[in-house]
């Protein structure tokens, strides 16, 4: 709290500005010099933001990350802007017009809320973590429709609001959370909150096993670049709805309940889902647009005969098909003259380095090898993106 009180006077806003760009290997040349002319106490908290920031510009973009206050945990657990931008337009296109956003953080989902329109009452019980909103909102210009409160979210009165969102909590001090019901707050709490609301939004970990579902609740799962997200649970749309949403886009594959896809040999082309689309079980969704089946039953790897482009998976084109053999590997990539390997696997115990040592490929060409199982026998399929 007193380094962030310390940042916010205007000598602190005027060394962070000056140690915007440091670079971490000159940190300690940097301190010694500033600390003639400012408290070391002021120095120090300076500098660790500089890091916070340089760090947060993955998530918010280097424009807003370098006038926004984080924290360590604030820049870990906070949702990406343009995830959070995606759930805000759904919500405003739903014709929500405020939100009580309980478990706030430093605020990433309320300024994502309030640029979409929304009055937002934002909530966290963390001291730091409220007054490092209250600060956010006030650098991006968003005070006049951001209300931070620091509270306990369970004892807080959300009627008067259009729509509920909750971030529940789901790092404890031994790491991840994986029990919905180990969150902070408990998932059954955050969804009994979210039934008293004419719409809610509950952000989850993507693991969340499908049967913990409850059956009145819209599941969404987001990916972002091909890197999967978050799980939203959504109240007051589409109760039973399964789909996955793929940003930039929005691209989004809605769940048809399709029967599982058939087992088939390799084709010509291997499709690879997107994790948002595994996570949320829609590889027969995909198997159905390019028309093919399975390489093996438990593997999500869709192969067919012809390419088919679809948004949901990447395709490859695969020119050979071999069961696993080290050796047989080795040769084939010397033949080709393959320095570049891309190794991917699903189903297979072989480490991706541990094969490259192995193979040690040369030359000037590239290929990406499969290492997986066809219909239960270890396999290894060889090819490039179509």
């Amino acid at each position: 709290m007193n380094d962030l009180a310390l940042l916010l006077t205007p000598e602190g806003r005027a060394l962070l500005d000056e140690v915007r760009d440091t670079d971490p290997a000159r940190e300690l040349a940097v301190a010694t010099r500033l600390r003639r002319e400012h408290p070391a106490e002021l120095v120090s908290a300076a500098l660790g933001q500089a890091r916070l920031r340089q760090r947060a510009a993955v998530k918010f973009g280097a424009e807003d990350a370098g006038r926004m206050f984080f924290t360590p945990n604030g820049v870990e657990q906070s949702t990406r802007a343009s995830v959070a931008a995606y759930r805000a337009r759904r919500m405003a296109d739903s014709g929500v017009t405020s939100v009580a956003d309980l478990c706030c953080g430093i605020g990433g989902d309320a300024i994502a809320l309030a640029r979409a329109g929304i009055r937002v009452l934002a909530v966290d019980r963390d001291p730091l973590a409220a007054a490092a909103a209250r600060a956010n909102a006030d650098a991006l210009g968003l005070a006049g429709l951001i209300e931070v409160r620091e509270a306990d979210v369970t004892e807080v009165d959300t009627a008067g609001y259009d729509a509920v969102f909750v971030d529940p909590a789901r790092r404890g001090g031994r790491g991840r959370i994986f029990d919905p019901e180990a969150y902070s707050p408990p998932l059954s709490w955050a969804v009994s909150a979210a039934r008293r609301a004419p719409h809610a939004a509950l952000k989850i970990a993507p693991g969340i096993p499908h049967e913990a579902v409850p059956e009145d609740a819209e599941a969404e799962w987001i990916s972002d670049g091909g890197d999967v997200k978050e799980a939203v649970l959504w109240f007051g749309t589409e109760p039973g709805a399964v789909r996955a949403t793929l940003l930039p886009g929005p691209r989004t594959l809605l769940s048809r309940a399709l029967p599982d896809p058939p087992v088939r040999p390799p084709g010509r082309y291997l499709y690879e889902p997107d994790g948002a689309v595994i996570r949320a079980h829609l590889v027969a969704e995909v198997a159905d647009q390019v028309d093919g089946g399975l390489l093996d039953a438990t593997i999500a790897y869709v192969t067919a005969d012809a390419p088919h482009p679809t948004p949901y998976a990447t395709a490859y084109e695969i020119t050979d098909h071999l069961p696993f053999n080290v050796k047989k590997l080795k040769a084939l990539l010397r033949e080709r003259h393959v320095g570049t390997l891309t190794v991917k696997k699903r189903g297979s115990a072989v480490e991706p380095e541990e094969l490259r040592k192995k193979v040690k490929p040369q030359g000037p060409n590239a290929a990406t090898v499969f290492l997986t199982r066809v219909a239960g026998a270890p396999a290894m399929l060889i090819g490039h993106p179509a």
